[in-house]
Formats: C-alpha cells, structure tokens, sequence
C-alpha cells in the first residue's frame, strides 16, 4: 500500500484518537507505518478532514498552540477562512438565566450582522450563543471536545443537527469519541485561534473560559465581557477591571471586531 503525507496524518490521528502528544511522538521518533492498520482505519473512515498540509487547512489554526494536525469537519469550512468575521461567545455551563437572555440578544443582533458564532456547544452560554445565531437566520461554527459524530453534550442535538446545514461542526477527535477532560483546553486553543475577538457571556473565578482568554491573550485578541451583579464573585467583572471591553449589547461586541 502507498500512502501520502496527508494519509500517514490521517492514520495517525485514527490510531491515537486525535491525541496531539502522542501523533507528534510518533511522527518525531519516526514510528513505522502498519500499513495492514492503516488501510484498515482509513477505508473506515467517513467525515470529510483537512491536514496541515492540505492547500485548505484554515490559516488561524497554523499560529495556535499545538497546531492540529488533523481537523474532522461536517459542514461549510470555509466559515473559518475569514477570521475578520468570526466571533468567540462562551461561558458558564450553570448559566443565570441573564446570562442566557445577554447570549441570545448579542449573538442574534450579531448573526444578522453576517458574524459568525464560534463556540464550544457546551450547555449554557455556548449553547444559547449558537442556538440565538442559527436561530437568526446567520451561520455558527462548533468546536468539540468529542468525536466528530459526538454531539456533546446531548442535550445540545439539535444545535449539531442544524449546524450541518447551517454552519460547522470541527473537532481534532474521530468518530464517536467520548468527551474526555483533556480535551477541552485543546479545544479552546482553537476556539481562539480562529476568533477575531472573544467576548465571555458569563463565567464564574474558575470557569474553564478564563482557558480560553488566556489563549486569547496569547493571540493578542480582543476580548470583551457582558458585566454581572457585583458581589458575585464574577471572572467577567474582574476582567473588565483587567482591561477587557465592556459589552452590554450587540452594538459593543461588534465594536471588538471593528
């Protein structure tokens, strides 16, 4: 059997589950190629992917940490080509119900803007952020930290089901693999990566997309936070403090992009 760079990628990341640490191990210690397992993976696959070495591999990912090597996709790729339209919303999983109300306002006014949504289909915030954009009739690109046939978490079905028309599924996983806690840090490299600007809907002093502003950060991107009550011991709050745009509307999360 002959097999192409893009193919070795390929097999790779179907042998080892879309783990980057260990894909980069075997390509630096020169693994040797079972070509019998290779054949094997590849003729099983099915969902359309892009390599790093592919003419199409969307640019943003080439300047994140850990580039990935292999991206699974289902939908229209090309919502990453251009960054400039491309906006992060993310938050909390135990969203407030005005945190939830704050999502669906900014992001329905940005999707009739013809922004893009990106996030992480999480419950919660990220999941209000893609629901109000297709919602709107605009386009919203989901990130997983779950194989690409994985919807993740269940509850967000309907969002991935509406995406393969109207937007983008991605994640660096195959398959119906599980979400496993490593794997969202990764996936929130990526979620920066191809964002223009973050703005943090909602999130508490240890949610997880302080992760993802630090990447931001990393990337020199803007990013803004909707404000909370005081007292409530909000990450967004602390951030605005820290110099992060204040985003009480559409308008203001629109300005980050300007």
């Amino acid at each position: 059997m002959n097999i192409a760079g893009r193919e070795i990628l390929l097999y790779l990341s179907l042998k080892y589950e879309g783990d980057w640490d260990k894909m980069y191990d075997a390509i630096k210690k020169k693994e040797d190629i079972d070509f019998d397992l290779a054949d094997e993976l590849i003729a099983a696959q099915e969902r359309e992917y892009v390599t790093i070495v592919d003419a199409n591999y969307p640019e943003s990912f080439r300047y994140a940490s850990k580039p990935p090597l292999v991206i699974y996709y289902r939908g229209n790729l090309e919502l990453l080509k251009e960054e400039s339209h491309n906006l992060a919303y993310i938050g909390s999983r135990n969203a407030s119900e005005y945190g939830k109300k704050m999502a669906r306002e900014i992001c329905s006014h940005l999707a009739k803007k013809k922004i893009n949504i990106i996030s992480g289909m999480a419950r919660g915030i990220d999941s209000e952020a893609l629901r109000a954009a297709i919602e709107a009739g605009g386009k919203a690109v989901a990130i997983l930290g779950s194989g690409i046939d994985n919807p993740y978490p269940s509850s967000s079905r309907d969002i991935y089901d509406r995406l393969l028309i109207d937007g983008l599924v991605i994640s660096e996983y195959p398959g119906k693999l599980e979400a496993r806690r490593a794997n969202f840090p990764m996936r929130n490299r990526l979620i920066s990566a191809v964002s223009k600007a973050i703005v943090v809907g909602e999130a508490g002093p240890r949610s997880g997309s302080l992760n993802t502003v630090g990447y931001a950060a990393g990337f020199n991107k803007d990013i803004g936070c909707v404000p909370f009550e005081a007292g409530n011991f909000s990450a967004c709050n602390r951030l605005i403090k820290d110099g992060a745009a204040l985003i009480e509307n559409g308008e203001d999360a629109l300005a980050l992009l300007e």
